[in-house]
């Protein structure tokens, strides 16, 4: 016969492993993270080792461009992403229609201008050609750091999406050459310089701390962010992942590993 006490600890035994059997299915596969190849998978790595050790399973999947992470997002074959930032992402998000949500500030990458023909700007000559992102936020980016540099002049109101048809003072009659960002490492050579990302920058040998002839301000505007789908972002792994990613093992790594290159943005 079951007693009276044992009947009433049956549903909350039931409750109990219905919520254990939830959390196994959640983690029936590992979540899927896209990163770009460089700091960001790197970071992920170390996320990745402690996230297991608190049982949260994650699959890194490495990227080379800008554009798929977040198509990749957006069709269900991730998870989150860790790659982009804010101003980028916006630009996606109206574009393109994604629903998109910010989980968490992770990295901040400044960007650097790099040559192998001249050791300062001010001795780039005329009409030299420079290479900048042909993506708007990246590309304004840099166009805003010449500015700030005193090699280009914008057009009022320009802001963070300017575009070379913005500059309405160019001295040294630069020309710029659009490139994909991952392909501006590789195109160093045939450029009298050229802006490059910083983790495409450290993915090709570069030390942005020493071989940068200009490198942008830590407090610039462009932090990196961990991105999910807007349907996730209240989900209870989301908040797990960004507290694993945020904690002080992931900072002492950053720090330790990049030597200020990359800056933790938190």
């Amino acid at each position: 016969m079951i007693s009276k006490r044992a009947v009433l600890r049956l549903p909350l035994a039931l409750s109990l492993a219905a919520g254990l059997l939830g959390s196994a299915l959640a983690q029936d596969k590992p979540l899927k993270i896209g990163v770009t190849a460089g700091p960001h998978a790197q970071i992920f790595e170390q996320v990745k080792k402690l996230a297991d050790q608190q049982g949260l399973k994650l699959q890194i999947v490495e990227f080379s461009d800008y554009v798929q992470p977040n198509a990749a997002l957006h069709a269900g074959d991730l998870d989150a992403n860790s790659y982009q930032h804010k101003p980028y992402l916006d630009a996606q998000i109206k574009d393109r229609g994604y629903k998109f949500a910010v989980a968490a500030n992770t990295v901040n990458f400044p960007i650097g201008l790099y040559s192998k023909k001249v050791k300062k700007l001010a001795d780039l000559k005329e009409g030299a050609r420079f290479g900048i992102p042909n993506d708007p936020t990246n590309g304004g980016r840099v166009l805003l750091l010449l500015q700030a540099q005193g090699l280009v002049k914008l057009k009022d109101g320009a802001g963070l999406k300017a575009t070379p048809l913005d500059v309405v003072s160019n001295p040294k009659k630069l020309r710029f050459v659009e490139l994909d960002a991952a392909q501006l490492p590789r195109s160093l050579d045939d450029l009298d310089a050229s802006a490059i990302n910083t983790n495409f920058a450290i993915s090709a040998g570069l030390n942005p701390k020493s071989d940068a002839i200009v490198l942008e301000a830590a407090d610039s505007p462009y932090v990196n962010l961990l991105v999910v789908r807007e349907a996730d972002k209240n989900k209870p792994w989301v908040a797990q992942l960004v507290k694993v990613y945020q904690s002080e093992e992931i900072r002492r790594f950053i720090d330790t590993q990049f030597k200020g290159s990359v800056l933790a943005g938190w």
